[in-house]
């Protein structure tokens, strides 16, 4: 266990004062996906401590091209905190982070408990409200290079997130257009569908994946679905918006 929890300490560091390290499959080739989830939580728990709230999780790898990419036939999963919200429409510094990107997505927020092995219909009857979103993606690694364990360790890349306004769940969110602009130039098209064909099957298997670590979905929770296009990778001056069918649009300036 002190492996691991050196392993932790040494990605809260690197979070903290955004410096990239080492990949840790590298220096340890016996490093499992069980043990980087062990070392998520220890990073994680280091940020409690420092008084930073549980606000939530986000999904990754949750497109068939990521999976096959990776070499993996299984989504991931991090925790998301308070300090890791942006303010819609305001900045992001990019000197907090490494190798800032952004993604494209579809936000629930929950307002029942949900775990466990459940349904697509359980997982919406525990919905309080969808919404668009961004998710800042930041790999604590060098190169922006690392293993399916390394990623996993990493908190699945997650630090930082936007999120625009709520709408009732009861909008159709299996084929929303989604479109990613750059200074207000077209980046990025992509649907709502590539989130696993359908978003809601990222939240049903976030239910069944944090229960597998003795955790729930709570109310209040949010539930990041995971990516829908590429991540942009960010530079300062840069203002990014997001436009989702029937959603809205949310926008970032990024800044030094």
């Amino acid at each position: 266990m002190e492996r691991l929890d050196a392993y932790a300490e040494k990605l809260d560091t690197a979070a903290l004062t955004a410096t990239d390290t080492p990949q840790i499959s590298i220096e340890d080739n016996s490093f499992t996906v069980e043990e980087a989830y062990q070392v998520q939580a220890k990073s994680i728990d280091r940020r409690y401590a420092r008084g930073e709230k549980r606000i939530g999780i986000k999904m990754g790898l949750t497109s068939r091209a990521k999976m096959i990419q990776v070499g993996v036939d299984e989504v991931i999963w991090g925790r998301l905190t308070n300090k890791m919200v942006l303010e819609e429409g305001r900045t992001l510094s990019k000197s907090k982070f490494v190798h800032p990107r952004i993604e494209p997505e579809i936000v629930f927020l929950m307002k029942k408990e949900l775990k466990g092995n459940v349904t697509a219909l359980e997982a919406m009857n525990a919905v309080e409200a969808i919404g668009p979103a961004m998710e800042v993606i930041d790999s604590r690694y060098e190169n922006f290079k690392f293993a399916l364990t390394d990623v996993i360790a990493d908190n699945s890349s997650s630090s930082g997130l936007v999120i625009g306004n709520w709408h009732k769940p009861d909008i159709d969110i299996s084929n929303l257009g989604m479109r990613l602009t750059v200074n207000g130039q077209d980046k990025m098209f992509g649907s709502s569908a590539a989130i696993l064909g359908h978003p809601v099957r990222s939240l049903v298997s976030a239910a069944r994946m944090v229960a597998q670590s003795g955790e729930t979905l709570k109310p209040g929770d949010i539930v990041m679905a995971g990516g829908a296009t590429e991540a942009h990778a960010v530079s300062i001056g840069e203002t990014v918006s997001l436009t989702v069918q029937n959603l809205g649009t949310i926008s970032i300036t990024v800044e030094a």
